[in-house]
């Protein structure tokens, strides 16, 4: 086990909600950028960096090492797998389950995340084949 002895920097004009956890590094700082804000129950795992003005709404979990680059915002109950480099003003959807890097400027929805358009293709044929099966039998 590698023991946490690195610190937790959190950056001016910065709001953390309560029940937030914030880990501190192992092997680098974990770092809250400069106006971001944090929600309530909100868990940032170790050497987690985000960028500023980063938005994280309730009961988001980020998991270990993972960076976010700045202006992300991350919708409610999201998950991120550790590792991950999430670009530039990505939007995360409510209860996404993000298990790859995301490029930036993206929107991803769904679990496991996948782009905005793609996501809403997948309903939209699933709602067409359940319809479909509806009156076929």
């Amino acid at each position: 086990m590698v023991p946490q002895l690195d610190r937790v920097i959190i950056e001016d004009d910065v709001e953390v909600g309560a029940n937030t956890t914030i880990d501190r590094g192992s092997v680098r700082d974990t770092v809250i950028g400069a106006g971001s804000r944090l929600d309530n129950l909100v868990q940032i795992g170790h050497n987690v960096v985000l960028g500023r003005c980063c938005v994280i709404v309730a009961q988001v979990g980020i998991s270990g090492s993972t960076v976010l680059e700045d202006f992300v915002q991350v919708g409610g109950q999201a998950a991120m797998a550790g590792h991950l480099r999430i670009g530039r003003g990505v939007q995360i959807g409510t209860q996404a389950g993000v298990i790859s890097d995301v490029p930036p400027e993206a929107t991803v929805l769904g679990s496991p995340a996948e782009p905005q358009l793609e996501f809403f293709r997948q309903v939209a044929t699933l709602k067409r084949m359940a319809r479909r099966k509806k009156y076929d039998g």
